[in-house]
């Protein structure tokens, strides 16, 4: 059976194409300013890539902040619960996953199957999320890919006080015009990502093993502060940016149809 995920986020959008329960290929490219077209171009795109066609493709599931614009999927699920299904396909010993993406950050603790128990989430403000890290890149004149690997080079951590993003973002510029390494600097962003995640993750107990997903997880400085507040280490997988596309796609080997969620 080949089935089908495909998470539209508000930054980049991903797929994945399962196989009997074995990922076969995963694609990501950038969501742009329109949802339904993201879901589709990728969709077209890991089809080229791996010459599967649409009728092929026996269910599909969409999830994601964009999973409704995805209008050929067979089912919407939720990405809290397909984060969870794929935090549990690429390591089972996983109880607690810290998902950080472009618009909203999750902590969910999940049971030995897999299963969502409670989760905690912030959707309703930017900070400690994808778009909050490139509010402050730009602001800093620095590539957001290059923000991991330099914070790990600061000297001191520069004490960014706010939550906001646009109070953060005027507190960066104040360090900036008083001569702060950029560095130092980056190092407080991330250090404020963690502490406020963490203060979401503690609402519910995170019980360890936890894995970070999404995209900010391929973020080594963000890592590093979570790991730091939660003093322990993370799971990290290569797959991180595309879990909650796999999830999708093994949700989609039990769905044909059916309600959305």
């Amino acid at each position: 059976m080949i089935t089908a995920g495909i998470d539209v986020g508000s930054i980049s959008t991903k797929a994945a194409i399962v196989k009997d329960h074995v990922v076969l290929a995963t694609k990501v490219i950038q969501t742009g300013y329109n949802a339904q077209n993201a879901g589709r171009k990728v969709f077209d795109e890991i089809q080229a890539e791996t010459g599967i066609s649409s009728s092929q493709i026996q269910a599909v599931v969409a999830t994601g902040y964009g999973r409704k614009s995805v209008t050929f999927a067979d089912k919407a699920v939720t990405e809290i619960t397909c984060h969870a299904v794929g935090a549990h396909y690429l390591n089972p010993e996983i109880r607690s996953i810290i998902d950080i993406g472009g618009q909203d950050s999750k902590a969910i603790i999940i049971d030995e199957k897999g299963r969502v128990k409670d989760f905690a989430m912030n959707d309703k403000c930017a900070a400690g999320t994808g778009r909050f890290l490139e509010v402050m890149a730009r602001a800093l004149e620095v590539d957001l890919d290059a923000f991991g690997e330099m914070s790990l080079t600061a000297d001191k951590t520069s004490a960014i006080s706010s939550l906001c993003t646009v109070f953060a973002e005027s507190e960066v510029i104040s360090l900036i015009s008083k001569g702060e390494k950029r560095e130092n600097i980056i190092a407080g962003i991330h250090a404020s990502i963690g502490a406020r995640v963490m203060a979401m993750g503690n609402r519910i107990g995170l019980k360890a093993p936890v894995m970070m997903t999404g995209g900010v997880a391929m973020n080594i400085g963000v890592v590093k502060a979570l790991e730091e507040k939660l003093n322990s280490s993370l799971v990290v997988s290569k797959s991180a940016q595309v879990t909650g596309a796999i999830g999708a796609a093994l949700i989609a080997e039990t769905v044909k149809g059916g309600n959305n969620e």
